[in-house]
């Protein structure tokens, strides 16, 4: 199968340091090569990838003092897609939504998945509006605001089993933040859970100059003053796999409607319990019990602490070895592939082509479930899904 991938250009693919979006494409690409498809992957040129690398930028866009307005590279990039379109079967954006008006007419090859919140306001009508683009949620939860956009599933991220080495004899006797020193990712929480039970926390965080500069100065700075609390800043994926390994749990106290939250796989590969509040998706992604624990405030936060710490740190792992491997993830987006050919096909777009080669690579197929791909039935009908989430 012949394969585009379009990812963001933000961040490099994968990314040096924090990233979310990037880091999965990375995964998905690297996975399908793996399983013998013809993979391109546009992205900026310092994308570390065996796939066809197409440089759009020279370098990720938030590592680049020289950007302003990352628009006329999103917008250039876009155009190198156009002129190369009828290379692929499937072409998967990783984008947003920037995409839609300039190929609308080829939605039946175009596959998208949103990465980000999409329960602010002007979502809806501009979903509505770009009815016939299939979409892939992220979770369910982070679908329930557009319920009647056309979703043709729900793919739970995933990552290589060998990527992090599991540790089920943590020794740090620490607690660990990671991801964005932003409001809605609350680090506040997390420096307040671990000072009202005796822990010291260690912090490896990304704080933007201009979104959350202010946020950081005002609020965390002061925090970081006092003792039992440790900053490490932004970290790599070796440093990662230490970093979590080595934490007596994960504090992810959330405010927001998280759409997945990869760090809470990522600490669960290290073998490593998280302590998250029941924003977006974390229900969907913490089994309150088994991969840690869930809690609705301050101090059920506080109480739960000892629960979470006593967590089998062994189960924790077969748990993400079985829900949340990229090999699952690709398992899930080659079965969308596939509907989308087969409908492709059905119009009589060179069937007989588009067949044979959805076809190339099927033997390299992993086993494995797909129970997380949430929705069976792949609407790729140009109408709204009538589902509820």
């Amino acid at each position: 199968m012949k394969i585009a991938q379009i990812a963001p250009l933000f961040e490099s693919v994968p990314p040096r340091l924090y990233g979310g979006t990037e880091r999965v494409v990375s995964y998905l690409t690297e996975e399908l090569v793996k399983q013998g498809h013809h993979v391109t992957l546009f992205a900026s040129a310092d994308a570390i990838t065996t796939a066809e690398l197409v440089p759009c930028t020279p370098r990720a866009l938030r590592l680049d003092d020289a950007t302003r307005d990352p628009i006329p590279q999103l917008v250039l990039m876009l155009e190198k897609v156009r002129e190369r379109a009828d290379d692929f079967d499937v072409l998967h954006f990783h984008t947003d939504y920037l995409h839609f008006p300039l190929f609308r007419s080829e939605s039946t090859r175009i596959l998208t998945t949103l990465h980000s919140r999409l329960d602010l306001p002007d979502h809806l009508e501009f979903y509505l509006r770009f009815a016939e683009m299939p979409l892939v949620s992220v979770s369910n939860a982070q679908r329930r605001p557009l319920r009647r956009a056309n979703f043709a599933a729900t793919v739970y991220h995933g990552l290589p089993v060998d990527l992090h080495r599991p540790t089920f004899d943590a020794r740090g006797g620490y607690l660990a933040f990671l991801g964005r020193l932003s409001p809605e990712k609350r680090p506040d929480r997390a420096i307040a859970i671990a000072r009202a039970v005796g822990m010291p926390l260690k912090i490896a965080a990304k704080a933007d100059k201009v979104n959350e500069g202010c946020y950081f100065r005002e609020v965390i700075l002061p925090l970081l003053r006092e003792p039992g609390v440790e900053f490490i800043g932004e970290i790599d994926e070796r440093t990662k796999t230490e970093f979590l390994g080595q934490a007596a749990a994960l504090l992810f106290p959330v405010d927001w409607p998280e759409p997945f939250g990869l760090v809470m796989i990522e600490a669960m590969a290290c073998a490593t319990p998280v302590l998250a509040f029941p924003c977006g998706s974390v229900p969907e992604i913490i089994e309150d019990g088994l991969t840690g624990r869930i809690v609705s405030n301050m101090d059920e936060a506080v109480c739960a602490v000892p629960q979470v710490l006593a967590l089998d740190r062994k189960a924790i792992r077969r748990r993400f070895e079985e829900r949340y491997s990229s090999i699952r993830m690709t398992k899930d987006y080659l079965r969308l592939y596939r509907a989308m050919i087969r409908k492709t096909a059905r119009r009589g777009v060179d069937a007989p082509a588009l067949a044979a080669r959805s076809a190339a690579g099927a033997t390299h197929v992993s086993t494995g479930s797909s129970d997380d791909l949430i929705e069976a039935p792949v609407s790729l009908d140009h109408e709204l899904c009538t589902d509820q989430v």
